[in-house]
């Protein structure tokens, strides 16, 4: 049976449906400031699905976050069914808080069928069981830090995520910004295809941007450095569950201007690509 976390996350993604094309989620603190970005990707895929012949399957999603979300607010989804042709529907999706959008998104969905195909190979790196799972912030220093970032590192989630190249993101080193995290649901969930779309779309905005902070000797723990998404793009490839253990596989090819670019690659144990990221982010150290 999933645990709390899990079921919080499946509840999450079950939207209301107001109207046809309008639909209403609610929003899960998980000690972030604003709403983690990776819950409105997931909520507006869900939303989109919900307006497609089920047999169409989701291959493409690609949004801009606009503003900040509120934790304490609902978020309404306004569904633009912009094409059904033979093989491809295509959704535009509006996420909308206090009469203001905070995401603008963009999803394509497909009849399956069969076709060409190769794919980038897997990296090699230990099997998750030879990883060790990531260590909490020692209390000593979880104290000194603003309580939002403690409840931030304090809470437990959906997910386990085990690093292959830990890193101190309170001390952090400087190195080439490449990184490899295996992670997977902490309990099992049905075996809806849908639903694991829609949590992998959630998964996917962690830990991502940050891999442009590596060369650079920063955190999201480091004092006056702002940090955002700007944009996120998504790809699914081949069947998988988020149950079952993935290896997401970072790099980060450039940073300027005050925004950092990430890119990522998702495999399953056996090694089988199942989805591609990309994202833009801002990465600004403030004035104190």
């Amino acid at each position: 049976m999933p645990d709390e976390h899990v079921k919080e996350l499946v509840e999450l993604l079950q939207l209301e449906r107001l109207e046809d094309n309008l639909f209403r989620g609610q929003s899960r603190d998980i000690g972030t400031r604003y709403v983690f970005g990776g819950q409105v990707l997931g909520q507006a895929l869900a939303a989109a699905q919900q307006t497609v012949d089920p047999s169409r399957e989701a291959h493409s999603l690609h949004a801009y976050f606009l503003r900040a979300g509120d934790i304490d607010a609902p978020i309404v989804y306004s569904v633009e069914r912009a094409r059904d042709g033979g093989s491809f529907s295509s959704r535009r999706v509006v996420a909308i808080q206090h009469g203001q959008p905070i995401l603008n998104g963009a999803i394509s969905f497909q009849v399956p069928e069969k076709g060409f195909e190769h794919q980038s190979g897997m990296p090699e790196v230990p099997e998750p069981e030879d990883v060790e799972p990531m260590h909490r912030v020692p209390q000593d220093d979880l104290a000194r830090l603003p309580v939002k970032l403690q409840r931030w590192l304090g809470i437990d989630g959906p997910f386990e995520f085990r690093q292959v190249w830990p890193r101190n993101e309170l001390h952090p080193a400087k190195r080439p910004p490449i990184q490899h995290i295996w992670f997977r649901l902490t309990s099992p969930i049905n075996d809806s295809a849908i639903l694991h779309r829609a949590m992998l779309a959630y998964a996917s905005d962690f830990h991502l941007i940050g891999t442009a902070t590596l060369p650079h000797g920063i955190s999201y723990l480091t004092p006056q450095l702002q940090m955002a998404s700007l944009d996120h793009a998504l790809w699914f490839h081949r069947p998988f569950r988020v149950d079952e253990w993935l290896l997401y596989s970072f790099d980060s090819p450039t940073a300027q201007g005050a925004r950092g670019l990430a890119r990522g690659q998702i495999f399953t144990r056996d090694g089988r690509l199942v989805a591609s990221t990309a994202q833009e982010g801002l990465i600004r150290l403030r004035a104190e």
